[in-house]
């Protein structure tokens, strides 16, 4: 399995946990795993998906998303503990990767518990896309480590992260089958995760517990070619994931928007 390779890079993954409010350079951290900086990048891009800084940048905005929720830190003050010396920057980046701004986020409970009670209420969750038969489907099967009912949310993103709006995304009223159609030639990762029934608002704005599953392996869409059948398992969260950092209550409006549009067609 994956997650068995390069297993030093654990180490390194905790290491950055407990120190990243601290400056964390490359240098630092090769040296903690004892390899050169060059050596470090490779073997961590291998094991987790991503670049070192990339990903450590990943758990700072993570942690930013914590303390809007959870302190009464200002925005900037927010931006200052995970290492952006500037509001803009911080703004734009937390924006990008997130999906909304930092303040939207703050105060986006009351909407995503909204949002949470509708999709509970939904009777159709069948998808009012087209379908455009000149470019590719992406079909598969969504299954769970563990017993889970509740909302799955399915998504094709351009990295191994599931940050921004997915390029191709949709949400699962059970485990199960989907498909994306309309996909584009094109290099995707499929990432998923679960929102249970009985959970609130804030366990999924900051989703830490949250069984999920990605795809480690890019999905290729080459032209007039068919893509392999793709059978994912929900898992319970692991110390590689990197962090689920798109807004899911983002992604649950625009699934309940599509659906309001289809109804009026």
């Amino acid at each position: 399995m994956a997650t068995d390779k390069y297993p030093e890079i654990d180490a390194v993954i905790d290491y950055i946990h407990r120190n990243i409010y601290d400056p964390l350079p490359l240098a630092r951290l090769a040296a903690y795993a004892g390899y050169s900086p060059f050596h470090f990048t490779r073997i961590f891009k291998e094991r987790i998906g991503l670049p070192p800084l990339y990903y450590v940048s990943s758990l700072r905005l993570q942690k930013a998303k914590d303390l809007l929720l959870r302190t009464n830190l200002s925005v900037r003050d927010i931006g200052l503990e995970i290492g952006q010396q500037s509001l803009g920057t911080f703004t734009t980046r937390f924006t990008e990767r997130v999906g909304v701004t930092p303040s939207d986020f703050r105060s986006s409970t009351p909407q995503a518990d909204s949002h949470f009670r509708s999709l509970q209420q939904l009777s159709d969750w069948t998808s009012g896309h087209p379908v455009f038969d000149h470019y590719a489907r992406i079909e598969g099967t969504v299954q769970a480590e563990v017993p889970f009912e509740g909302v799955i949310l399915i998504g094709l993103f351009p990295k191994p992260i599931p940050e921004g709006i997915p390029l191709h995304g949709t949400l699962l009223s059970s485990l199960g089958e989907f498909c994306f159609t309309g996909v584009k030639p094109g290099t995707y990762y499929l990432m998923a995760t679960s929102v249970s029934w009985g959970m609130q608002a804030v366990d999924f704005l900051l989703p830490h517990n949250t069984l999920r599953t990605r795809s480690r392996e890019p999905i290729v869409v080459q032209p007039y070619s068919s893509v392999p059948y793709q059978q994912v398992m929900l898992h319970v969260p692991r110390l590689d994931d990197p962090p689920i950092l798109i807004s899911l209550p983002l992604l649950m409006n625009r699934f309940l928007s599509e659906r309001m549009q289809t109804s009026y067609r």
